[in-house]
């Protein structure tokens, strides 16, 4: 009996992650995607604002670090690792993750591009 509870349990979990990566995928800016219903904010990096950017240069290079989002997950499907330390959400309710495709951190790929910074709990400033 425990071995078909233990079976059930994988299967809905397997379902569920499936559910997960064939989900819609659209890219709100640089660092936040939705997919399916769920809003994601990619843990740990901060990209230029592209609505609300401080100068024309700002917001140019979020439009750039978004299409780059939007190219690295057209490479194959996203893996969504969830949370960090006890933070599952940001103050907007945005799910806190690490977007991985094909075992490479999105976010690692930006910041190696120069497309995000790593996020020290304080917004840096993007322009000159």
């Amino acid at each position: 009996m425990k071995t078909i509870f233990a079976a059930a349990g994988f299967l809905i979990t397997l379902a569920s992650a499936h559910a997960d990566s064939a989900a819609a995928i659209r890219v709100i800016d640089g660092d936040t995607v939705v997919i399916g219903v769920e809003t994601i904010r990619i843990l740990n990096i901060d990209t230029p604002e592209i609505r609300h950017a401080q100068c024309d240069a700002e917001r140019r290079l979020g439009l750039v670090a978004k299409r780059r989002l939007e190219v690295l997950l057209s490479t194959g499907e996203p893996l969504v690792r969830r949370g960090d330390k006890g933070r599952m959400t940001d103050k907007y309710g945005r799910t806190l993750a690490v977007l991985s495709v094909g075992n490479r951190d999105l976010g690692d790929i930006l910041i190696a591009e120069g497309l995000a910074r790593r996020w020290t709990g304080k917004r840096q400033p993007w322009c000159d």
